[in-house]
């Protein structure tokens, strides 16, 4: 007997005669690349080193286009952001050693906010492996062990045979929910290694969906529906698998406020009459999620930004939506339902019951009026006219990256991103440098839209070089530059709890001579001309550099007293 899916198997003529005859020439490099095109890849990132080079002078011979980046770890942030706009996994080719190990604080940043990275790295010759100590360039005793922490998966290749189903193993990995960072690495001689395999073709790394148990959800809609005074935390998850739609209708039929974490920015519509934005580190606010009898929590795990530095304690029933097991109720007991967020949303608009409630619009109103009238007390209108000018001058529909600095806190309460996947930043893991190799990276990935990256003139020095990248590629990234002279934000930090600061004051370069010694165009403004600056360069093609000498602030904590 034969089964239809015998004859799928049964190879064609022609691919006989391609795998009995495969060109000549081609190493385990090859199979690299022929691997990444086979599962759908067309980009990737990187930068060269000696035991990787065999990766690299496979692309000679591939369609795959090559960004590469002047520091590992920047190469990492590209195809962070990369992976976000597209929600594909993003290839980072690194080498062995000191180049792999400066990718760790951007696979930990992709790990905290669930971007899909596959990073690919060489390895000290197979003799080296398992801590041989043969005193091999690079070598270290266990080079994965620096990144199982911080990564998905950690996938180790030994033979060339080992290849292709190594790198479809980690690319699945990087895009079953949550996504993530993943990590594979290949020995030196395995890379250049001459193999008669045949030419890669066919791979197959479809993702695992993650459904909700339909117990969970039915219990959830009979809560939400039966509320008094629902709300809804939206979190990064709700992004992530693009799923604001069926977020907006759920809030809609059940009428619940909802508020945004920074991670989750854009997943709901800034001015809906149930938009809480994403005031989420204010007592108003806090209050106002503590009042609800049934808080839905989607996407988020309620960690130390997101429940306003753990000061949140609700008091009604808690339903929590999160793909990463380990969140699942970590800070607060509830229902925890393990599922990607767009699935287990689509489950319960399918199950829950409208509410009608008149007042939500009038208690979201009353709520941000308090905002308003906090942040209005406390003499901030710089910071205000400044986020304002940004705004104003962002395209609609242009993605931003902001590195962590003052304006970058701000946003995160305050900016309006206009839609989800468009406001991005570094709050996940928290380091800097993030802002400029990101936007270069989403450039790459979308470059019929101009990309805005802003940056502390201390966060700028961690990404200066990139600035050759920026021009090399032509990438249409504006790069906003707050000058205050040091480490703005831990200057503030530092102030408030010491007295003064220390080791936060800067000296740095003329940013407008050095972009320009680049051939990058620059230009020095002031808050007052700042968006017609702005404007003028996010409407320009190609990169440019826009610098503001100003000491911003911080609005007043409110998780203190």
């Amino acid at each position: 007997m034969t089964h239809d899916h015998d004859l799928e198997l049964r190879p064609t003529a022609a691919q006989t005669e391609a795998a009995l005859n495969p060109p000549p020439g081609r190493n385990g490099g090859d199979l690299v690349v022929e691997t990444l095109a086979g599962l759908g890849a067309t980009t990737v990132f990187g930068l060269p080193g000696q035991h990787a080079l065999g990766m690299f002078d496979a692309l000679r011979r591939s369609d795959l286009r090559y960004i590469g980046l002047r520091v590992e770890n920047n190469a990492g942030f590209a195809a962070d952001a990369y992976g976000r706009i597209t929600g594909e996994a993003a290839p980072l080719l690194l080498s062995t050693g000191p180049g792999a190990l400066t990718s760790l604080a951007a696979l930990q940043e992709a790990a905290a906010a669930s971007a899909p990275v596959l990073a690919i790295s060489s390895q000290v010759p197979t003799p080296g492996l398992g801590g041989g100590r043969h005193g091999y360039l690079h070598e270290l005793p266990d080079q994965s062990a620096s990144f199982r922490g911080v990564v998905k998966s950690v996938h180790t290749v030994r033979t060339a045979s080992q290849i292709p189903s190594a790198i479809a193993a980690a690319w699945k990995s990087a895009l079953t929910v949550p996504h993530g960072p993943v990590w594979v690495e290949i020995p030196q001689d395995v890379l250049l290694a001459e193999t008669v395999l045949p030419v890669v073709t066919a791979m197959d790394a479809t993702p695992d969906e993650l459904p909700p148990r339909p117990e969970l959800t039915a219990l959830a809609a009979h809560l939400l529906s039966g509320a008094e005074r629902p709300a809804i935390i939206a979190g990064g998850g709700v992004v992530r698998s693009d799923a604001s739609g069926k977020l907006r209708q759920l809030a809609e039929r059940i009428q619940a406020p909802v508020v945004t974490t920074p991670g989750g920015k854009g997943a709901f519509p800034w001015t809906h009459p149930l938009s809480l934005q994403s005031w989420i580190e204010d007592r108003h606010t806090t209050d106002f999620l503590e009042d609800a009898d049934v808080l839905l929590v989607v996407g988020s795990g309620l960690g130390e930004l997101s429940s306003n530095y753990h000061t949140f304690k609700p008091r009604g029933r808690v339903i929590q939506v999160e793909a990463d097991l380990g969140k699942l109720e970590s800070n607060h007991p509830g229902i925890g339902i393990h599922a990607d967020a767009r699935l287990a949303l689509q489950a319960l608009l399918e199950t829950v019951e409208e509410r009608e409630d008149d007042t939500a619009p009038a208690r979201v109103r009353d709520l941000l009026e308090r905002v308003r009238a906090r942040i209005d007390g406390q003499d901030l209108a710089l910071e205000q006219q400044v986020l304002t000018a940004v705004r104003r001058a962002l395209p609609t529909g242009s993605p931003s990256f902001w590195d962590m600095t003052i304006l970058a806190y701000w946003a995160w309460s305050a900016f309006d991103a206009m839609g989800p996947n468009h406001l991005h930043s570094a709050q996940g893991a928290g380091g800097l440098g993030y802002g400029f190799p990101a936007a270069l990276g989403a450039a790459v990935a979308d470059p019929t839209r101009p990309v805005l990256a802003v940056s502390g003139d201390g966060g700028a020095l961690y990404s200066i070089a990139e600035l050759a990248t920026a021009r090399q590629y032509d990438l249409d990234v504006t790069w906003l530059i707050v000058d205050d002279g040091g480490y703005g934000i831990l200057r503030e930090y530092m102030t408030d709890a010491f007295g003064e600061p220390t080791a936060t004051e800067l000296t740095r370069p003329d940013y407008v001579s050095l972009a320009e010694s680049f051939g990058v165009p620059g230009v020095r403004t002031t808050p007052e001309t700042l968006e017609e600056d702005l404007t003028k360069s996010l409407s320009t093609p190609g990169p440019s550099v826009v610098v503001l000498p100003a000491v911003l602030r911080m609005f007043a904590p409110t998780h203190l007293g």
